[in-house]
Formats: C-alpha cells, sequence, structure tokens
C-alpha cells in the first residue's frame, strides 16, 4: 500500500521560485486557499451542466467533491485532477429522456441515470483493459498531434458558449472585460501567493466592481442576495433511483470513448505542464473516473470527468500538488450540503462567469499548443499539419456528428476525426 501513494514531502523555497510538484505540499493556509480557488474554477461548469440535463445542481457538487476524493485514492495521489460535472452527456440526455435542454427539472431522470452507469461501467472496462495491456496502444492512437488538438478543442469549443451567455447585452460584456482585466493584472503584476490566487482574487474583485456598479450606480441587473437569506444552512440535495432502459443505456454508454479521449488529453496538458511522466497513471485514471461516474449516477447526479478549468487554474498557478484537490473535493462537499453556500456561490454574475472562463479555456487552449511544443510536433509534415487542423475546426465549430440518435457533439467528433485521420495517415509511414 506504501507503493501506491505518493510519498509528499513539504515544498521547500519560496513560492514564486518554482512550481510545486504533485508529492509536494504548502503549508495548510495556503494549501487551504488554493483547494477553494479550485472549487470555484469547476463551480461555473459543474452547476451549469445539471442544471442544462435537468438535474440537481447542488447534488452534483456534492458528488464531484466526493468523486475527486475517490479520483485521488484511486490514483494512488499521483494525476492532479478535479472532477466536475460532464458536457458530454448534455446532448445523449436530451436524446434519451426527451427533455428540453435547460428546461427545468427533467421528470425521466431515472433513464438518463441508468445510461450514465452504463457508461461508468464501460469506461472503467476500457481502463481496465488499459491496466491489463499498458497504454502503448493507446499513445500509438492517440500521439502528441492528436491529444495536443483534443486539449485545445476542449477549450475552443465551450468558448462560443461563454460568450453567447453574455451576447446582446453590453453591460454584461463590458463586466466580462473587466473580469478578465482583474486577474490579467494580478497574474501579471502581482507575485507569490497572490498572482497564483489570481482566479480567486480576480473573481471577488470583480464580484465587488460589478456590486459597486450595479447595485450602488444602478447600471445593469443588481445582485440578487434574497436567494441567501431564503436558503437554508445545511440540506441533503434530493437523490434519484436508476431505470435501466437498453434503449437509454445505448444512447448514453458511447460517451465513455468521448471522456476517454478527454481524460487523456488533460492528463498528458498536466504532463506536459509538470513535467512528469504521467502515462503509466492512464489506466487507474480511466478506471477512477469511469467509477466515479457510475457512483455519480446511482444517487442522481451527473456523469464525471477530469476538469480541464481546473487544468487551467494548474498552468497559471503552476501548483500541482494533489493534496490541494482533496481540499478542494472537502470544500465542494461543505457546498453541496449547504443550499446556504450555494446560494452564495449563486449570486455571482452571469457576466463575472463568462470573464473568468475567457480566461480559462484560453489556458486549456494553450495547453494543447503547449503539447505540440514539448513533443516537438513537425507541422512541415502534412499529415500532422492535417490531423490538427481538421481537428480544431470541428471542435470550434462544434461540428456535432450524428450515428442513429447518439450525438458525438463537437468534441466528440473532432476527437474521433483526430483518432480516424492519424491512424489512416500513419499507413503511409508504414510503406
Amino acid at each position: 500500500m506504501s507503493n501506491w501513494f505518493h510519498k509528499w514531502r513539504p515544498y521547500v523555497g519560496k513560492i514564486d521560485e518554482r512550481p510545486v510538484a504533485t508529492n509536494e505540499y504548502l503549508p495548510l493556509a495556503q494549501s487551504t486557499v488554493l483547494g477553494v480557488q479550485h472549487a470555484f474554477a469547476m463551480f461555473g461548469a459543474t452547476v451549469l451542466a445539471p442544471l442544462l440535463m435537468g438535474f440537481d445542481p447542488n447534488l452534483a457538487i456534492l458528488m464531484s467533491g466526493i468523486c475527486t476524493i475517490l479520483f485521488f485514492f484511486m490514483t494512488g495521489g499521483r494525476v492532479p485532477s478535479y472532477l466536475g460535472s460532464s458536457f458530454a452527456f448534455i446532448g445523449v440526455v436530451a436524446a434519451a429522456t426527451a427533455h428540453a435542454t435547460g428546461s427545468g427539472a427533467n421528470p425521466n431522470i431515472g433513464l438518463a441515470l441508468g445510461g450514465i452507469i452504463a457508461c461508468g461501467v464501460l469506461y472503467t472496462l476500457i481502463g481496465l483493459l488499459v491496466s491489463a495491456t499498458g497504454t502503448r496502444w493507446i499513445e500509438r492512437l492517440m500521439p502528441p498531434v492528436v491529444t495536443g488538438s483534443v486539449v485545445m478543442i476542449i477549450g475552443l469549443n465551450l468558448a462560443p458558449i461563454t460568450v453567447k451567455s453574455v451576447a446582446g447585452n453590453s453591460f454584461n460584456l463590458y463586466m466580462s472585460l473587466v473580469t478578465v482585466l482583474c486577474m490579467g493584472l494580478v497574474a501579471v503584476f502581482t507575485k507569490g501567493l497572490i498572482q497564483r490566487l489570481l482566479l480567486l482574487i480576480g473573481l471577488a474583485t470583480s464580484y465587488l466592481v460589478y456590486f459597486f456598479v450595479a447595485n450602488v450606480m444602478g447600471f445593469g441587473t443588481p445582485i440578487n442576495f434574497a436567494v441567501i437569506a431564503d436558503a437554508a444552512w445545511f440540506g441533503l440535495p434530493t437523490l434519484h433511483s436508476p431505470e435501466f432502459n437498453l434503449n437509454a443505456m445505448l444512447i448514453i454508454a458511447p460517451v465513455a470513448f468521448i471522456l476517454v479521449a478527454e481524460n487523456l488529453g488533460h492528463i498528458k496538458a498536466v504532463g506536459a505542464m509538470t513535467g512528469e511522466n504521467l502515462t503509466p497513471q492512464l489506466g487507474k485514471a480511466f478506471i477512477a473516473d469511469g467509477v466515479a461516474t457510475t457512483l455519480s449516477g446511482s444517487v442522481g447526479a451527473p456523469g464525471m470527468t477530469t476538469y480541464g478549468e481546473n487544468i487551467g487554474v494548474m498552468a497559471i498557478t503552476r501548483v500541482y500538488s494533489t493534496i490541494i484537490f482533496v481540499i478542494a473535493g472537502v470544500f465542494a462537499i461543505l457546498l453541496g450540503l449547504s443550499p446556504k453556500f450555494g446560494a452564495v456561490i449563486s449570486t455571482i454574475p452571469t457576466a463575472i462567469l463568462t470573464g473568468a472562463s475567457i480566461v480559462v479555456f484560453g489556458l486549456i487552449t494553450i495547453a494543447g499548443a503547449k503539447i505540440w511544443i514539448e513533443n516537438k510536433v513537425n507541422f512541415t509534415d502534412n499529415k500532422n499539419l492535417i490531423i490538427a487542423a481538421v481537428t480544431i475546426i470541428l471542435g470550434a465549430g462544434n461540428f456535432e456528428l450524428l450515428i442513429g440518435s447518439f450525438n458525438l457533439g463537437g468534441i466528440g467528433t473532432a476527437t474521433f476525426a483526430a483518432i480516424l485521420l492519424n491512424a489512416l495517415f500513419s499507413l503511409r509511414d508504414k510503406n
């Protein structure tokens, strides 16, 4: 068991001198604040995904915390990742349950949960196969040109959705840019711990600016604090039971392949940032994510995936300590068990969340480019050029391919296109 877990050691030196490695830890106060920042980074997407599918956002937050801690233990604390609600399920859940996206509670949530559990089981089986056979076949299937492209499109695909949330409202557009500016100023003009907390501090600063401009000066929609007073301090979210319908399971289960590609891209991105070879941990990561998705679906929450938003946080803070994610998970559990805390976070205006998303999704995109650079991908080779070009446009343009009633979605279509093009073009190398 001692070989399963990292042997952590305290971080030595000033916090802005060098990155904090996965097996290092900072003092408790610093670790706590950094963990809270990760919880804030995941919050917008982890809440938005269940809202669009008709799930309970508080339960999604609670399960994201539980699943993140589960992931930590199942990977031996060797992979720095946060698990949150996956957007890959939105289209297939809508198709399987005939529920209009974002139209309130899903009356057929049981059908979706059965499919999510099937997806989690399939995902776990893929992880077991990788653990038994090694990772070389996956690396051949998804070399750096493919994984770099997949990571990039995760950020690019989400960008239009983010920007559309403030489109047509001049005040919100300007406040989004103010949020970007606040975070940029913290990133560039500060040092040490403050710089590493740029998302949290930038978010808090822009929140105060928004409050002054909207609530005090009367511009824009004021922040409504009544929801905080009306919410209870403690309360367990409503749980739901799954229904195992074959059609719904066949529609939703194939999302496992999208999650595999997503998780592989995330781990490659983190490996590139940390300078550590995390590839041997892929099997464990797939199994852990699969088990987490199965567990989440069994109680009424969405399927889980490793979160790109938190990779963006790591990219800018250069703190990769896996201990931070346990703290983030605990904080998420507290949020999930407290409607009061959830109400506080829910008062963050859309404009500010959009500004934060612009920064984070941009960092995810750049992490994909970094994979190319670190692995010296040769773009004078037409094989690499076409794979990257097609993948990025399909993903950024959200090219949704329908296979029967199964919607691959923009990320899924682009991911499988990259894999298939790489397999086809690699036939040239064998001649």
